[in-house]
């Protein structure tokens, strides 16, 4: 009778193991530099008695996590927040704060077999990101994390535990954190013209995790968040240019949506025109969007891109790409498979580098309406 595969963290470069492979073997040809997975689950068990969040559900679920996990990446930990340093306010988003923190102690990396201990690494920097009314633990947050550990690993930030802020009691997500920030301050601090292939490689890259978030059974690229219930109308979080006509309609949040809000996206990062950004975010625009309001589109965009940003944001839901279409799409245009959109993006990089030159100096935010951010409609 076959034997059930083993699991079994790998033996990369013969000193530690970061991820599990599957394969039947037999007795004598195991290798003892390699660590069998239920060795390495005996061991994270012992350790559960060390750690505790105080709530039976978190607790269970890093568990879980920890005792599932094929790869480093998916190993979350619970973080004591005290073990974090110089906590820096960042931004306030439609869903919560994000910080930047030091984390001296460093995450999981691999198992030492010479030295037989967990080795961990640390990086200068984390992001904190914390959830508006997650004092009492939802199931939209634990979602949001399990959404780190079940798509593609390349593409998606790693989030490595949980903590809870001492102060406010809620929970937060500790991820890797982006140097560069988000897409707004990488445009805005690039001393450096940033063409056009550079910009289809980065869009491809966006694609491709949003093809992995929802290739899991996941949607919300832009994931506005009920509302706490307390007796009055349910509202929405979220920032309103990115967000689809039907999601404002109807609360409607389908992988069509995140198609439109990559379009945005999508113009705001060709064009470097922050979308609606000098008029105020309130309940009219809501409504504009809902009858084909749209961001301006430059006319230094190429056609063809031009084209797929509007199909992204099309009022009719049938008529935008699917996830995969996309991404097959601006793959084929990363590398070169069309004449025609090298040609428009040759002409339109000579007339981008020179308006590039005569605004490096210029304030790229001055114009920003007042009531540019809205969080709660």
């Amino acid at each position: 009778m076959e034997k059930p595969p083993k699991n079994l963290w790998k033996d990369v470069y013969g000193d530690y193991q970061q991820h599990v492979i599957i394969f039947i073997s037999e007795p004598e040809d195991l290798d003892e530099r390699v660590v069998y997975i239920e060795d390495l689950e005996k061991r994270k068990q012992d350790n559960f008695k060390n750690w505790s969040s105080g709530n039976k559900i978190i607790d269970e679920f890093i568990q879980q996590s920890q005792l599932n996990a094929v790869h480093y990446k998916k190993c979350l930990e619970w973080i004591p927040f005290e073990k974090f340093q110089n906590i820096t306010y960042i931004a306030e988003g439609g869903f919560g704060k994000i910080y930047s923190a030091e984390w001296p102690e460093g995450f999981i990396w691999y198992w030492d077999i010479k030295n037989h201990q967990w080795y961990k690494h640390h990086w200068d920097k984390y992001a904190l990101k914390s959830l508006k009314n997650s004092s009492n633990i939802s199931s939209d947050f634990l979602n949001e994390i399990k959404s780190y550990l079940q798509i593609y690993l390349n593409d998606i930030i790693q989030c490595y535990g949980i903590t809870q802020d001492s102060n406010t009691r809620e929970y937060i997500m500790v991820l890797k954190y982006c140097s560069v920030g988000n897409l707004r301050n990488y445009l805005n601090t690039s001393k450096h013209y940033i063409n056009y292939a550079t910009k289809i490689d980065k869009l491809k890259q966006i694609a491709r995790g949003l093809l992995d978030i929802h290739n899991a059974g996941k949607k919300r690229m832009c994931q506005p968040a009920n509302k706490e219930k307390s007796g009055k109308e349910e509202g929405i979080y979220g920032v309103l240019p990115y967000m689809a006509p039907e999601a404002l309609r109807e609360h409607q949040y389908t992988k069509a949506a995140d198609i439109y809000s990559f379009g945005i996206v999508m113009n705001e990062f060709l064009s470097e025109e922050i979308p609606f950004n000098d008029i105020p975010h309130d309940e009219f625009l809501v409504i504009k969007i809902c009858i084909g309001f749209r961001p301006k589109i430059s006319e230094d965009i190429p056609k063809l891109l031009t084209n797929l940003i509007i199909r992204c944001w099309d009022a009719e839901i049938k008529n935008r790409p699917t996830t995969k279409e996309l991404y097959q799409v601006l793959t084929k245009w990363r590398y070169g498979e069309n004449s025609e959109l090298y040609s428009q993006i040759k002409e339109c990089d000579k007339n981008g580098e020179q308006k590039f030159k005569n605004r490096l100096n210029k304030d790229k935010s001055k114009n920003i309406h007042k009531q540019f951010i809205l969080v709660d409609f």
